[in-house]
């Protein structure tokens, strides 16, 4: 290695600047769905609230939260990126602007621009005299001008490839319901981010129904399984917070991923094509699932609305059965036999599904 070669590398460490794909895709996609959770998704939740409750008040706290979104996404990626003060302010106005100009998929240009102007406004924080003027022009100018140059594109193809997949899960639910339940209830569970994933592609309706599903499969799938390891706590921590907490034993032992995967496979294209559950809510509570209780909550906020614009007639008793038996009655079934046949066969053993609580 050349010592221009070494001395780039270096100046790269001390800014922070790591190329990695845990660093964007990871970290800063994981950061760019807690943006959207404190902005656009709470809103939504605080707005149903207000239009279930007559509460004009939260309706109008809702407005704001919305209009915060792509501010919180950017700001939460420089976070993510451990971006420096002045970094981190400027990326508010980055976020505005490829938000806005990203259209329907705006939480993926916000995602790469900010990304960008982020790691350019840390490479140039704290070089100069005037600090205070420098870093927030670099920042703001280099992410506007990305903005105005691309947001629109990949706006425009993340929006693309989400009405894609959602075309395709109207054509063929069955088939549909069955991919998009597995593979983002996998995301799920993965260290990565499924609601920014569902939130980036706007993966609403049929296909939204089906990842609620495969995300539900997975939180309460390895919950109940792994009830006898770990009690009320572990039952707690997957059920409503994150089946991700199980990435270290299936890492030592991927059998015990089998089961969720199954009640996905079985849980998607009952959603699509039996209940006909769909996502109308914000896209982010598509990928969810019972995390919070935010995926039912983002249904019941898709079945208000359209009940309210004319779209749907009223909530029906089937509506209900179907969101409680895909949410929670049927992942835990389904995940329990099978994880009980794979005791027997000993392709799960004891202390498989521990967590260290």
């Amino acid at each position: 290695m050349t010592e221009n070669q070494n001395g780039i590398k270096s100046f790269l460490k001390k800014k922070d600047v790591q190329i990695s794909a845990k660093r964007y895709g990871i970290d800063a996609l994981g950061a760019m769905a807690q943006g959207l959770f404190a902005s656009l998704l709470i809103g939504t939740i605080i707005s149903t609230i207000g239009q279930q409750f007559g509460i004009d008040l939260f309706v109008k706290i809702a407005d704001y939260t919305k209009v915060a979104t792509g501010p919180a996404m950017a700001i939460a990626i420089g976070y993510a990126l451990n971006a420096p003060a002045f970094v981190l302010f400027s990326l508010a106005t980055v976020g505005a602007a490829a938000n806005e100009l990203g259209g329907a998929g705006g939480p993926l240009a916000v995602y790469f621009v900010a990304i960008i102007a982020a790691e350019l406004g840390k490479l140039v924080s704290k070089e100069t005299k005037i600090d205070i003027l420098v870093t927030p022009a670099v920042t703001i100018i280099s992410g506007m001008l990305v903005s105005v140059w691309c947001a629109p594109t990949i706006g425009a193809a993340a929006s693309s490839l989400g009405k894609a997949i959602m075309w395709a899960t109207n054509q063929q639910p069955f088939i549909m319901g069955i991919v998009v339940s597995v593979l983002v209830g996998m995301a799920l569970t993965l260290p990565i981010s499924s609601a920014a994933i569902c939130a980036a592609l706007s993966l609403t309706g049929l296909a939204g129904g089906a990842a609620v599903a495969g995300c539900c499969a997975n939180m309460i799938g390895f919950a109940v399984m792994s009830f006898r390891e770990n009690r009320w706590g572990g039952l707690v921590s997957q059920g409503i917070g994150t089946s991700m907490l199980q990435m270290p034993n299936i890492v030592k032992n991927p059998l015990i991923w089998v089961p969720p995967v199954i009640a996905s496979a079985i849980t998607g294209p009952l959603a699509t094509c039996v209940f006909r559950m769909e996502m109308n809510g914000a896209a982010i509570a598509s990928g969810m699932g019972t995390c919070g209780l935010v995926g039912q909550i983002g249904v019941y906020s898709g079945w208000a609305a359209d009940v309210a614009s004319g779209a749907k007639a009223a909530i029906t008793p089937m509506d209900w059965a179907g969101l409680i038996l895909i949410s929670f009655v049927l992942p835990a079934v389904i995940s329990l036999v099978v994880c009980e046949v794979m005791r027997k066969a000993g392709m799960i053993r004891e202390g498989d599904l521990k967590l260290d609580l």
